[in-house]
């Protein structure tokens, strides 16, 4: 892209705002002893853009760096010497950053970020009482068919059943019929998500869940089987399916602390033993 007459129309468009007392050769704007130059702009303008565009994202650059400038020589005229001393601040911020990416480094190179379910679950255990559900769960099997469809008693007798062969028709005849179906009952979802799936809309859903262990439902084009394994309520002890990540990023952050910790100490006690401090 040619800059210069794209530079040259934004200093015209720019001219009435009162900002620009006069140009300088390769500069674009000027705040008191302050120049913003063609070669700041690098990057500014993302490749293929239009021209209209181009001007539009250059001109909205220029006019936040004239606005900052003009706050900032406000701040320092009005700011005591004392109070723009930032030196303490910013080799406090550089150190922070400077230990921050060796401790990545570190982290990077050496934690080992391999968590089995066994320890996920050990975990679990040890804390029973720390992971609450925010919200009624349950574990489910259901299928959704046409509201005249001949294969209804068939899948509700199969639903039904426990068998793991009766489980393995389900699926082939719901697949072979197109039927949409859910029968891991093995994973925990919320109610309200079910909710969304089918037609339900009790009440009081604890008594509702309490009550019911098959549901069948019909909205205007289809039946909906649905078959309650088992429910947990509000604020009761989270089932350990819903909080896998979760724990398994509190196991991987308390291996950082440690793998932390272990490298602080090392440091202190080496540089103690060598008489370094």
């Amino acid at each position: 892209m040619q800059w210069r007459p794209l530079l040259f129309a934004l200093i015209l468009l720019a001219s009435c705002s009162g900002f620009f007392k006069k140009k300088t050769e390769g500069s674009l704007a000027r705040v008191y002893n302050d120049y913003l130059f063609e070669s700041d702009l690098k990057g500014v303008v993302p490749p293929g853009s239009s021209a209209k565009d181009s001007i539009m994202m250059v001109k909205s650059y220029v006019d936040n760096w004239v606005r900052q400038r003009l706050i900032l020589h406000q701040a320092e005229k009005n700011l005591q010497s004392s109070q723009l001393d930032f030196s303490k601040q910013l080799e406090n911020y550089k150190n922070s950053l400077i230990i921050f990416e060796y401790e990545n480094q570190l982290i990077r190179q050496k934690l080992d970020t391999v968590i089995t379910d066994e320890e996920i679950s050990n975990y679990y255990n040890i804390n029973p009482n720390t992971f609450l559900v925010r919200d009624n769960v349950v574990r489910i099997q259901y299928a959704k068919l046409p509201l005249k469809s001949k294969f209804i008693p068939k899948v509700r007798m199969l639903l039904l059943s426990d068998k793991p062969d009766d489980r393995n028709k389900l699926a082939d005849l719901c697949e072979q019929q197109s039927f949409a179906y859910f029968i891991d009952d093995q994973k925990w979802i919320y109610f309200t998500d079910l909710m969304n799936q089918v037609p339900l809309r009790p009440s009081d859903q604890a008594e509702f869940l309490s009550k019911n262990r098959q549901v069948e439902v019909n909205d205007n084009a289809f039946t909906y089987l649905i078959r309650f394994r088992e429910y947990k309520l509000r604020d009761s002890n989270s089932p350990l399916e819903l909080e896998k990540r979760k724990i398994h990023d509190i196991i991987l952050n308390k291996r950082k602390m440690e793998l932390l910790g272990k490298m602080h100490e090392y440091i202190y006690q080496n540089a103690n033993e060598t008489k370094r401090f």
